[in-house]
């Protein structure tokens, strides 16, 4: 039987509890009282059949069933002597194995499908009940009396509740299992996208920013378009190794490493600070080195804050960048002397800020930023050191 639902290793770490407990009663029934050979065509079908089941468990049943009948109309027309039983004729084998498929099929299938699997299932052994020769009447000393229909009928109904009950229990089980995996899910790709949008918020908008603030002070003066060229044509191609990292990190590729840093923290601050082209005063205490995750958060903050002093301030003769640590964790703090534009530059999307709290919030640290007493503009975060 080809199905879709399970690879048949998986089948088998599922399924061996089942496999083991019908091969025991297997081994049961050959040792007991009569020829149970001639059960055993009935027995290996729907046994076989069980074990696959979660396959395919409607063409399944219909197969079992249909083995089943045949069987029985095999052991009639042989005139057969049949083996122990239990309900009707059916082995204990056959009686383990439908109860199995009836569970399964109402775990997987839909309503209609597992309602019309069921009905075929007791058609069967109804039938089989019928067809079959019967062991109650070929050993009369060893049953002095064979049960009536009645008993029968109400044992087989509490075994088929038995089983139904089974199937609905786990089929609830699976429902609450798919609906935790797809909250899983779900949370993890808006996470990634969170991750996303402060990686191009704080990197590629860094660059482009800059080529702005560039081409107008060009358009201001013309005779400086020499020299601001050099530096826009250097912030666009860093512009656009940003942007084939983050794609990369898309692709899941193996090249695309993120920013961060073989020459250390400290460096990589130093750089951002160089090419902000700011009035920066720049104060590094980074002793030892950090775990990646922390040091890119740590560069982003540094160069976010940059950003938007950029964007956001007039008249700015300083910026103070300090970044220190004391091994515990490690403290960022990027505070300006400029005023306040009433039109930033580039306009501003309002998310600066919130990407930089959450840079900050998810790895156990904290963020403060706003209007400085003495004028200008203070960023603070301090940002505990995890070697986990």
């Amino acid at each position: 039987m080809e199905g879709t639902n399970l690879e048949w290793r998986a089948l088998a770490r599922r399924q061996w509890p089942l496999a083991s407990v019908l091969v025991m009663f297997l081994l049961l029934q050959a040792q007991g009282e009569g020829p149970a050979w001639s059960n055993l065509i009935g027995s290996l079908s729907l046994a076989a059949l069980a074990v696959v089941s979660p396959r395919k468990p409607f063409d399944a049943v219909l197969a079992a069933a249909t083995a089943l009948v045949a069987s029985s109309v095999l052991m009639r027309a042989a005139g057969a002597t049949p083996g122990p039983s239990l309900l009707g004729a059916l082995t204990v084998v056959e009686l383990g194995a439908m109860m199995a498929m009836a569970a399964i099929v109402v775990r997987q299938e839909k309503v209609w499908r597992s309602t019309v699997a069921l009905v075929v299932l007791v058609a069967a052994g109804v039938a089989e009940y019928y067809i079959r020769p019967n062991y109650w009447v070929r050993y009369p000393d060893h049953f002095p009396a064979e049960p009536s229909l009645l008993p029968n009928a109400v044992v087989t109904v509490i075994l088929l509740a038995l089983a139904v009950g089974t199937g609905l229990y786990f089929r609830a089980r699976d429902r609450e299992r798919a609906t935790a995996v797809r909250a899983e899910v779900a949370a993890a790709q808006h996470a990634e996208r969170m991750a996303l949008a402060r990686e191009l918020h704080d990197v590629v908008a860094h660059y482009v920013t800059g080529i702005v603030v560039h081409a107008q002070a060009a358009q201001a003066v013309p005779h400086a378009a020499q020299e601001v060229l050099p530096i826009i044509v250097t912030s666009g191609n860093e512009a656009l190794t940003a942007m084939r990292r983050l794609v990369g990190t898309l692709r899941d590729s193996e090249a695309a490493a993120p920013e961060a840093t073989e020459s250390g923290l400290a460096d990589d601050v130093r750089a951002v600070a160089e090419k902000s082209g700011q009035p920066v005063r720049l104060s590094v205490d980074l002793p030892g080195e950090f775990p990646v995750a922390l040091a890119r958060s740590v560069l982003r903050l540094v160069q976010e804050s940059l950003t938007n002093t950029r964007k956001h301030a007039d008249g700015v003769t300083r910026v103070d960048v300090e970044v220190t640590s004391d091994g515990s964790a490690v403290r960022v703090r990027v505070a300006d002397d400029g005023r306040q534009r009433t039109s930033p530059l580039t306009g501003s999307s309002g998310y600066g800020l919130v990407g930089m709290r959450e840079r900050a919030e998810l790895l156990g640290g904290t963020f403060t930023a706003g209007p400085r007493p003495t004028g200008g503009w203070e960023v603070r975060a301090e940002i505990p050191v995890s070697n986990d």
